[in-house]
């Protein structure tokens, strides 16, 4: 595992890989949080939030969870850790722009999301009407 100055410095350096204009309303920024998410629909214990698009007291941000990180990908180096961490930020901005721009149909990405979310509840029988919380912010 690498360590969290390193992590911290890895998604330093690729905030710099995205347009200023990205950056628009996403007023708490980037946040790096050395905490383990599981996801509130983890059945199994198994399902870590590594990246999140957060949106509380009119606030919008990105957090990135080493913690969760560690556990989804213990072996990562440098290297590895930067293109995952590459994508999960992409992932992250993508929402907010959708956000932004008002995105909300089958074609979002929170619409991707939830399908991904609905199919892992059914390969585990799990009811599909189970919700989500919101984040606890």
């Amino acid at each position: 595992m690498i360590c969290i100055e390193v992590f911290d410095a890895i998604v330093s350096e690729l905030l710099d890989e995205f347009p200023e204009e990205f950056f628009r309303k996403l007023n708490g920024g980037v946040v790096v949080s050395e905490e383990t998410m599981l996801s509130d629909w983890s059945a199994d214990g198994n399902v870590y939030t590594v990246g999140q698009y957060r949106f509380f007291s009119g606030v919008r941000q990105i957090a990135v969870y080493k913690g969760s990180f560690d556990r989804v990908y213990p072996q990562a180096d440098v290297a590895e850790a930067r293109e995952i961490l590459r994508g999960i930020l992409r992932h992250e901005f993508r929402h907010h722009l959708e956000y932004l721009a008002g995105i909300t149909g089958a074609d979002s990405l929170a619409a991707e999301d939830e399908r991904k979310r609905r199919a892992y509840l059914a390969e585990r029988h799990i009811p599909q009407d189970m919700e989500t919380k919101p984040s606890q912010e």
